[in-house]
């Protein structure tokens, strides 16, 4: 029987071809890693600091490598994965820019999500004067690991002036797609980045 994936994480899957060589930045227990290899024939690596996510990385049968992302990722040459994911940790790092043109320096493709603050109840929470809390935002100001709070639109104007075109934009809200109205109803924001020729941004 095979691997089963919660829907943003099958989604992410959908989005890569088979036999791609896949980089995971903070990949967790390596689950999605580990269907990639088994289901698509990719060649995938891990980066993550938890150590007890590296552990279960490993029992996965996933290559992983333990490393706080602040540190930088040189390890990695120019042009050497086809995709490089960053899910739900893009928010957690200090400089998100840099961060974005290390996944174009690096890879073809990036895959990024991350909890939309432009979510509806987070509007409202706001309005109300309060730092929302919600599903996808589930600690509090003071102990959350968040660094950066941005909205869908936010993103998709960085990731184009970081020298990325967007090839494909999704909400989920409880595990359903969101396309009308995303960046008011969705409370995670997935993005397809692809390299743009155009621009030499990651030169």
């Amino acid at each position: 029987m095979g691997r089963v994936l919660r829907s943003d994480l099958a989604l992410v899957a959908n989005w890569i071809a088979p036999g791609s060589a896949v980089l995971d930045l903070g990949c967790g227990d390596g689950a999605l890693l580990a269907y990639l290899q088994e289901e698509k024939d990719c060649r995938c690596v891990g980066v993550e600091l938890d150590s007890a996510n590296c552990l279960m990385s490993i029992e996965n049968g996933v290559e992983v490598i333990q490393q706080n992302l602040e540190d930088g990722l040189s390890m990695f040459s120019d042009h050497s994965f086809d995709c490089v994911l960053q899910l739900q940790s893009l928010q957690m790092v200090q400089h998100t820019e840099a961060m974005l043109r290390e996944i174009g320096r690096i890879g073809q493709e990036g895959i990024v999500t991350f909890p939309n603050f432009g979510h509806w109840t987070h509007r409202l929470s706001i309005l109300n004067g309060r730092m929302p809390v919600s599903k996808s935002l589930p600690y509090q100001w003071y102990n959350s690991p968040n660094l950066r709070f941005s909205t869908m639109v936010d993103i998709i104007a960085l990731a184009r002036a970081s020298g990325f075109r967007i090839v494909d934009c999704v909400a989920l809200h409880e595990g359903h797609e969101v396309r009308f109205m995303p960046n008011l109803l969705g409370s995670l924001a997935m993005l397809r980045l692809a390299r743009d020729p155009a621009q030499n941004a990651f030169a």
